[in-house]
């Protein structure tokens, strides 16, 4: 077990992951169930581990650095293995009115004007795949047409 332990602290160190993510890393490399369970429950024990810690500061860093929109982060959460009640936790203090000022921005950034359709309808399609809901995405564009 040890040695999982120290490579699974190492693996940390680089890069933070949930709980589900180190699991199937360790079963990868050979791991058995019982030593990654074992180094699972030490490694939560101390702290080092943590997916409420690890969603908040994905969703954090996702919206900050990323410019995504909820949807596009819920996904990704989910995708790692955080448990849908954490995500959920992760995402409550990003309400429509901030989505609707960073996806205003993202496009204020990205288009110069949005003088025809063809141009609102790239930036939609722009704004729903950063994962902004229709609506938010929708009146963004409204906003970013408006000057």
């Amino acid at each position: 077990m040890e040695d999982a332990l120290a490579r699974a602290v190492a693996t940390l160190r680089r890069r933070e992951r949930s709980v589900g993510e180190l699991d199937d890393w360790l079963a990868a490399r050979g791991v058995s169930e019982s030593e990654r369970a074992a180094t699972l429950e030490r490694l939560l024990a101390l702290g080092e581990l943590d997916d409420e810690r690890f969603a908040q500061r994905f969703a954090d860093d996702k919206r900050e650095l990323a410019g995504w929109g909820a949807d596009r982060i819920r996904d990704s959460l989910l995708a790692r293995q955080v448990d849908r009640e954490t995500v959920e936790r992760a995402l409550e203090g990003d309400g429509d009115d901030e989505q609707l000022e960073r996806a205003t921005a993202l496009l204020a950034r990205r288009y110069d004007r949005l003088e025809d359709d063809a141009a609102r309808s790239r930036a939609l399609a722009y704004l729903t795949r950063r994962g902004y809901g229709y609506e938010i995405a929708h009146s963004a564009v409204r906003r970013a047409e408006a000057g």
